[in-house]
C-alpha cells in the first residue's frame, strides 16, 4: 500500500509508547493486513531522541522501515511548545519533513487564540511543502488542549484553504474533530456528544476532509462503535498501551514478591514527574503508588536503572499485547 492510503485507512492510530508496542503493531500489521499510522509525539520521539527507546525520529524509522507493508507514521501534535522544552518547534519540523510520511499541525497549546493559531497553521503547512512536497498533513487540535466549536472548526478549514496554496491544501488529510475525550486517572472521563460528533464530521466531509479524534483511550467498546458507525475516519490511541504494558509488567512483580523493585519502578516514576499530566488535582501519590505506577511506568522503560525491575521475557509481554492490540478490531 502507498502511505497515503495507509494514513487514510488508519481505523485507529497508535502511539509508539515502547519497542514492545511497536514490535507487536508492526506484526499485527503485516500479519492481518491491516494498516495502522504510529502517531510519535515529540516527548516519545525526536530528533535528539525521546523517552521510548531513546529514539531519534532518523533511528525510529530506521528500526521500522521494511518490517510492515501496511505502517504509516505521522507526527503527532507537531509544532511550537510541544516538545520536552519551550520552542518553536522548527527544529524538530526539519527532522519529520526529511524522515515522516505526515504531520499533525498543532500550535494550539502554545497559541490558543484563533488568530495566532491560524497564522502558524498556515506557516508551518508553507515551512514544510518547502522542505518536503510530498508530505500529508493533519489541522487542528484535541478538546484537551483547546477546545473548538463546530463553527470554529469550519472556520478554521475555509481559512487555511482561502490563505493557502491549493496544491498544499489538497495535501491535508485529516482536521481534528472533537466530541467530549478526556483522560484522566486511566479513564476516559469526557462526556460523548453524538451530536457535536455527526456536525464536526459533516464539516470535514464538505471540505473534503477526513476527521480524526484524540484521546481514544479507555472509551467503552459501544461508544467507540458508534463513533465509527457515525462515519469517524480515524481515531488515535497512545498511552492506554503504555499502561497495558505496564500493569503487565508490575503484576509479574507483586506476584513474585518483589517489593524493592516495586519500590524503585514507584521512584523512577515519581521522579520523572509524567504522571502530573494524567491525574486529577486531589491525586496523593504516596496513597495511589500502584496507580502512579501504571500511569507513568512506559515514561521509564528506558531509564538506565530499568533493568532493575524488569525481568520478565518480552515475548510474554508481547503476546499480551498482541491481545490487546487485536481486540480492538474486533
Amino acid at each position: 500500500m502507498n502511505k497515503k492510503n495507509i494514513l487514510q485507512q488508519s481505523k485507529i492510530c497508535f502511539g509508539p509508547m515502547s519497542k514492545n508496542i511497536v514490535n507487536v503493531i508492526l506484526k499485527f500489521s503485516q500479519t492481518h493486513k491491516i494498516p495502522i499510522t504510529f502517531i510519535p509525539s515529540r516527548r516519545q520521539i525526536e530528533w535528539n531522541g525521546g523517552y521510548v527507546s531513546n529514539w531519534t525520529t532518523q533511528n525510529f524509522m530506521e528500526y521500522i522501515s521494511d518490517k510492515s507493508d501496511y505502517i504509516a507514521v505521522q507526527r503527532d501534535h507537531g509544532g511550537p511548545g510541544q516538545g520536552l522544552y519551550d520552542d518553536d518547534g522548527y527544529e524538530s519540523l526539519n527532522y519529520d519533513c526529511q524522515y515522516l510520511d505526515a504531520i499533525h499541525i498543532d500550535p494550539w497549546k502554545k497559541y490558543p487564540n484563533f488568530e495566532k493559531g491560524l497564522k502558524w497553521t498556515i506557516d508551518i503547512l508553507n515551512y514544510c511543502y518547502q522542505k518536503n512536497p510530498n508530505l500529508y498533513y493533519e489541522i487542528g487540535t484535541e478538546e484537551a488542549i483547546r477546545k473548538f466549536s463546530v463553527e470554529e472548526t469550519n472556520k478554521l478549514i475555509s481559512m487555511v484553504k482561502k490563505n493557502i496554496n491549493p496544491k498544499i491544501f489538497n495535501r491535508i488529510l485529516f482536521c481534528v474533530i472533537q466530541s467530549g475525550t478526556a483522560l484522566k486517572n486511566n479513564e476516559n472521563i469526557g462526556t460523548y456528544d453524538n451530536e457535536k460528533l455527526i456536525k464536526m464530521i459533516e464539516v470535514t466531509r464538505n471540505h473534503r476532509l477526513l476527521s480524526k479524534e484524540h484521546n481514544g483511550d479507555y472509551m467503552e467498546k459501544q461508544i467507540m462503535k458508534s463513533r465509527f458507525q457515525n462515519e469517524l475516519s480515524s481515531l488515535n490511541i497512545a498511552p492506554e498501551l503504555g499502561v497495558f504494558e505496564t500493569q503487565i509488567i508490575l503484576s509479574e512483580l507483586e506476584k513474585n514478591n518483589m517489593e524493592e523493585e516495586i519500590e524503585l519502578f514507584y521512584k523512577l516514576c515519581y521522579e520523572s514527574g509524567k504522571w502530573r499530566k494524567w491525574v486529577s488535582d486531589d491525586f496523593v501519590p504516596e496513597k495511589n503508588k500502584k496507580k502512579l505506577i501504571e500511569i507513568c511506568g512506559h515514561y521509564v522503560f528506558s531509564h538506565p536503572e530499568f533493568h532493575k525491575i524488569k525481568q520478565m521475557d518480552d515475548k510474554i509481554i508481547q503476546n499480551s499485547l498482541m491481545k490487546s492490540i487485536s481486540n480492538f478490531y474486533q
